[in-house]
């Protein structure tokens, strides 16, 4: 059983068809890419798999606890509580809190202490509180932003604030991470460091992680497969070799042969 199984997927806009009968699969551990031009429909798709928007057409299965669960219909909140978190495109941070802050705020829909608890300052609440930065502070290390830490997001250079929303879709626990474009804007040494680091994550936290990338050298250097969508609709789908190879997505895609 796959860890996502995505069936005849479809979102219109009106008149408009952005993604057409999308059908994917997403194993346990896997790292899966998904390429295509600009307005192909990628985050559109993504958008569907986390809540954003709903499916007008097709089903989203997610398999938690051994149990297949429908996401259709259900709140991003939901989605990210049964373990699918995301990055954005466009860095979403909250740019006017401190880096740790930004990191324990993920941490949110784990806390194990009431407003009651709180509000009085329980000792329940302070042992929560330490659990909380520990936490935090292990991320922020293994993300290499522990000496930021006090530090404002909107301070961040972009490649660290790239790194800092990874740092907090993983401090929601997930088994699945989508990450759109996280090499948007990088520049190749950023973007070697940014391959390391994602793969280091997938074999760390035991987790499946699907991305979206136009930098081909990132995709075809970490991902054991690969779906192209055109025009919203799933043109292939194979190993970097294939893909490499495929006729169809040289001619939309990756450039004609030479």
């Amino acid at each position: 059983m796959a860890l996502l199984s995505i069936k005849n997927l479809t979102k219109n806009f009106g008149g408009l068809c952005a993604n057409s009968n999308i059908s994917m699969e997403i194993d346990d551990g896997e790292l899966v890419g998904l390429i295509g031009p600009n307005g192909a429909g990628k985050t559109t798709l993504f958008n569907m798999l986390t809540g954003v928007y709903e499916p007008s057409e097709g089903t989203i299965d997610f398999v938690r606890d051994g149990k297949e669960v429908r996401l259709n219909g259900k709140k991003p909140y939901v989605v990210t509580a049964l373990g699918l978190a995301r990055t954005f495109q466009n860095i979403r941070l909250f740019q006017n809190l401190s880096v740790i802050d930004n990191v324990k705020i993920a941490m949110n829909k784990d806390v194990k202490c009431g407003v009651v608890a709180s509000i009085l300052r329980f000792p329940m609440f302070f042992k929560e509180e330490e659990r909380i930065e520990k936490e935090a502070l292990e991320l922020l290390d293994i993300l290499h932003l522990a000496d930021k830490k006090d530090e404002l997001a909107c301070n961040l250079p972009y490649g660290e604030q790239r790194r800092l929303e990874i740092a907090r879709a993983l401090a929601t626990r997930p088994k699945l991470l989508f990450l759109d474009e996280p090499a948007a804007g990088m520049n190749p040494q950023e973007t070697a460091e940014l391959t390391q680091l994602i793969r280091r994550i997938k074999d760390e936290f035991h987790i499946s992680v699907l991305l979206i990338e136009h930098d081909m050298s990132l995709v075809m250097n970490l991902c054991e497969r690969i779906y192209v969508l055109d025009y919203g609709k799933c043109i292939a789908s194979g190993t970097p070799a294939e893909i490499q190879t495929n006729k169809r997505v040289i001619e939309a895609y990756l450039g004609e042969e030479v």
